[in-house]
Formats: C-alpha cells, structure tokens, sequence
C-alpha cells in the first residue's frame, strides 16, 4: 500500500475515533442534565404543592378581619387572630435579641481569637449536639428555668426556648461567614497597622454581614414556626397580652390547636394562620436578603 494512503487511513481512523468519543461525551453530558433538571424540578413539587394548598385553604377567610380580631370560641365563627401574630412577633423577638448578640459574638471568638482552643472546640461540638436535640426538650428545659421560677407561662418563657432553638443555627452560620472572608483582607488590614479588633469590626464583619444574616433568617424561620417549646412556656390566650408575664398567643399553637377541634370555621382559620405565618417568613427573608445585599 502506498505509504502516504495509508497515512491518511490512520489519521482519518483517528479522527473518526475522536468524533466518535466527543458526540459520546456530548450525549452523556445531555443526559447527565437532563436528570440533574428533572431532579431539581421533582424537588419543587412539595413545595408548590404546600404553596397551592395553603392558597387554597387560607385565602378564603383572608381579611382586615382576622388581623384585628380575637380567636371566636368553640363552635361560633367570626373572629380573627391578631393577638397571635402580636404574640409571635413578640417572642421571637424576644428570643432574637437573645441569641443573636451571643451567637455572632460566639463565632466571632472562636474563630478570631481563639480558633483552635479546647473552649472553641467544646463550643462548636455543643452547637451542633444542641442542632439536633428536639424543640419540645428546649421547651421542657425553658418550662423548668423560667416558668417554675416566676411562677407564671409568659412571653419571655417562650422567648428564652425559642433563643436556645435559635442561638446554635446562628453561631454556626455566623463562624461559616466568617471563615469565607479572605485572609487576605485580614493580612492587609494588619499591614495598614489596624488591631485585631479594628479588623474585626471594619473589615472582616462588614465583608460576612450578609451571610450573618442569611443564618438570623434561618433561624427566625425555624423559631416562628415551632410548637411544642411555646405549649411548656407561653401556653396560650384567647385575649390580648397585657404584658409579657402572662400567657400568650402564637400562631403555631392557634394552628394546633384549631386543626384539632371538629369545628369547620376554626379548621380554616387554621389553613388561614398557616398561610399567614409563611406569608411572613417568606417576607422577612425576602426583605432582609434585598437589604443586606444591598448594603454589601
């Protein structure tokens, strides 16, 4: 055979050969989006189905109404749940004010100053151990601290175990923000001649601000939402709260308690309360992620 026809059957086998594997990786990599789109799309579904449900349920009772009035009693209709949502608003307030000054300021020790110290290291393990103990045992914990020992169920009984549900979701988060601000800001910071305080608070916390706040929201998400703690602390009112020291509403225990009764109207405001009360997670995170990035 003539050499240089054989040269060109070689490289013309060696080209077939490359298409060959580049349309197989092509296909491979079609596929391989496919699921990866088809999987993300099938994890939407609950949430949408939640969504739709809760529109479906909750818009029909939703007016000025229900944010202004009481609870109706058993059997009769009417009413609202405005001293509900005072008194969500109230306590995880509460227990915002509570855990986030300790959990930032936590992070902030143990990994600024005393990043490989045996405390920091029995603080991290602490939070994670205390991220997976159920709500209703910081429930049982706040019943025994702080209502056996003022004697009464109140809003700051219900803050405080909403504070211990929140403090280790927002020092974990806080430390993880923290960690993704580049050393290098911190080294020229230095160089400039700032202390470590001054780097602390003008360079590295401004830089990790929005991821701070993107685990306040997690966690504010996760407090308003919960029952059991509430039920041991601040139990329940069908009034509005004079004060913090005695027991008051939420929109979680209404939840629980209305979708439990045989009473058709008090089962929709359940559906009601439930729509609300996404409602204003949804919005908090919205509103705090626009502002904070903003800012950044």
């Amino acid at each position: 055979m003539d050499p240089i026809a054989s040269h060109s059957l070689d490289f013309f086998d060696s080209d077939l050969s490359v298409n060959s594997k580049t349309v197989a990786r092509s296909l491979t990599n079609r596929i391989l989006s496919g699921i990866c789109i088809t999987l993300s799309l099938l994890t939407m579904v609950p949430l949408i189905s939640i969504i739709f449900l809760l529109l479906e349920k909750g818009l029909p009772l939703l007016g000025v109404a229900i944010f202004t009035e009481l609870p109706p009693a058993a059997g009769m209709t009417g009413g609202g749940f405005g001293n509900a949502i005072i008194g969500t608003l109230v306590m995880v307030g509460i227990g915002l004010a509570v855990s986030a000054p300790a959990g930032i300021l936590s992070a902030i020790y143990i990994n600024e100053y005393a990043p490989t110290s045996r405390l920091s290291q029995s603080v991290r393990l602490v939070a994670k151990l205390l991220t997976g103990i159920p709500s209703i045992i910081c429930g049982v914990f706040a019943f025994a601290v702080v209502v056996m020992t003022t004697g009464s169920f109140s809003a700051y009984a219900g803050g405080m175990a909403l504070a211990v549900l929140m403090l280790p979701t927002i020092l974990l988060t806080a430390e993880q923000a923290l960690l993704g601000v580049q050393s290098a800001y911190r080294e020229a910071a230095y160089g400039l001649g700032a202390t470590r305080f001054q780097t602390i608070a003008r360079v590295v916390l401004p830089d990790a601000f929005p991821a701070i706040m993107t685990g306040v929201m997690l966690a504010v998400a996760r407090a308003a939402g919960e029952t059991a703690p509430l039920i041991f602390t601040a139990l329940f009112s069908q009034f509005w709260a004079k004060s913090l020291n005695e027991p008051t509403a939420s929109l979680s225990v209404l939840i629980y308690n209305f979708s439990t009764v045989p009473f058709p109207h008090q089962i929709a405001m359940a559906w009601t309360a439930s729509l609300v009360l996404v409602a204003f997670v949804t919005l908090a995170n919205i509103a705090a992620q626009t502002i904070f990035s903003r800012k950044n």
